[in-house]
C-alpha cells in the first residue's frame, strides 16, 4: 500500500518525500550493495521530492556509469541512488526513512547482483518491464535534481 514517507541522510543535509510501498523491499547480493547494507524500496521520480541537499548530494559511478550512487557529501549516507537495472527509477535505502526500525525489515524481493546480466534478462522475463531505450541514471538525477529546491 502506497503511503507518504520523509527520509534522508545521517547528518539531516539531505531530505526526500516519496510516496512508497513498504511491501515492496528488496535486497541485492552485488559488492556495492552488499557494502552499503542498503535494504532497496523502489520508487518512480514522479512519487519522489528532494526537499534539501542538491548540492551536498555527490554522486559514485564505476563500471557502464549507468547508476548514479548518490550520497550525501558531509555525513556519506547513501539514502538514495539510480540503479543500473531500472536508471529510470530510483531506489530508496529504506533504512534511511524516518521512523523505521532497520532491524525489523524483511525485504521479499532479491536481485542477483553478483551475476547482473543473467539477473537482469530474467527480471524483464518475468516482468515484462524494461527500461526505456535511452535511459541512463545520469539523465533521472538530473530530473530530480532540476525539481529541487536550491
Amino acid at each position: 500500500m502506497l503511503e507518504t514517507r520523509e527520509g534522508g541522510c545521517h547528518c539531516g543535509r539531505v531530505r526526500f518525500r516519496a510516496e512508497v510501498d513498504l511491501d515492496l523491499l528488496s535486497h541485492c547480493n552485488c559488492s556495492i550493495c552488499t557494502k552499503k547494507g542498503i535494504v532497496h524500496l523502489g520508487c518512480d521520480p514522479s512519487q519522489f521530492q528532494l526537499l534539501r541537499g542538491k548540492t551536498a548530494l555527490k554522486s559514485y559511478t564505476f563500471g557502464t556509469g549507468v547508476a548514479q550512487h548518490t550520497f550525501c557529501s558531509h555525513c556519506g549516507m547513501h539514502a538514495f541512488y539510480i540503479p543500473r537495472a531500472n536508471p529510470h527509477r530510483l531506489s530508496i535505502n529504506a533504512r534511511c526513512l524516518d521512523g523505521i526500525d532497520g532491524a525489523s525489515l524483511d525485504p521479499k524481493g532479491f536481485f542477483d547482483g553478483k551475476h547482473w546480466e543473467e539477473a537482469q534478462r530474467r527480471r524483464i522475463a518475468e516482468t515484462g518491464q524494461a527500461p526505456p531505450p535511452g535511459a541512463h541514471g545520469a539523465k533521472t538525477l538530473q530530473a530530480i535534481l532540476d525539481r529541487a529546491p536550491d
